[in-house]
């Protein structure tokens, strides 16, 4: 058996995550092409009526991401709450830190990805953080879906802050 499955699902992880292209241009809906447009003021703050900061999503999607991480391909002992998994109390994490330890998360997630042997991996049942058990391909698409939900999520959030939040053709005059 191939490998061309592992490879469409790194291709996905990456597009999710980092977006193709993030050098060139923001075109991406990716989640650190729309970290990268939250000004600094926004980071913690929240639009009327939220109780989530853009600051506090991003540390969910980091953590999450370890959770599945240590359970689908580590020893399953990683708990929420601890330092490991969440790393600063909310309210304390710099954007800075943050964004690179997100990098850090999914660099450890997409090396357990590429280090399968074959397709046939993608189809092995592994451990969830809630004790179930779940096909690789799953916990992968899960992951994907995640981060690309987030970033959306951040987006909207940015531009609500930011007195923004219209459809671009609306923005441009193209009603």
């Amino acid at each position: 058996m191939g490998r061309a499955g592992i490879e469409a699902v790194l291709d996905l992880m990456d597009e999710a995550f980092r977006g193709r292209g993030i050098e060139e241009s923001n075109e991406s809906q990716s989640l650190l092409v729309n970290l990268a447009s939250v000004p600094r003021e926004a980071w913690r703050a929240l639009p009327v009526g939220a109780t989530r900061s853009i600051e506090s999503i991003a540390m969910h999607v980091g953590s999450t991401k370890i959770m599945y991480d240590e359970y689908a391909f580590g020893d399953g002992r990683l708990q929420w709450s601890s330092p490991e998994v969440e790393p600063w109390p909310e309210g304390d994490a710099r954007m800075e830190d943050v964004r690179a330890w997100l990098e850090d998360v999914q660099r450890r997630f997409v090396t357990h990805v590429a280090a399968l042997a074959d397709d046939a991996e993608l189809d092995r049942m592994r451990l969830t953080n809630w004790g179930e058990h779940r096909p690789t391909r799953w916990i992968v698409a899960a992951m994907v879906t995640h981060d690309a939900y987030h970033a959306g999520e951040i987006n909207h959030m940015r531009s609500l802050l930011g007195g923004e939040d219209r459809w671009r053709y609306i923005q441009l005059g193209l009603e």
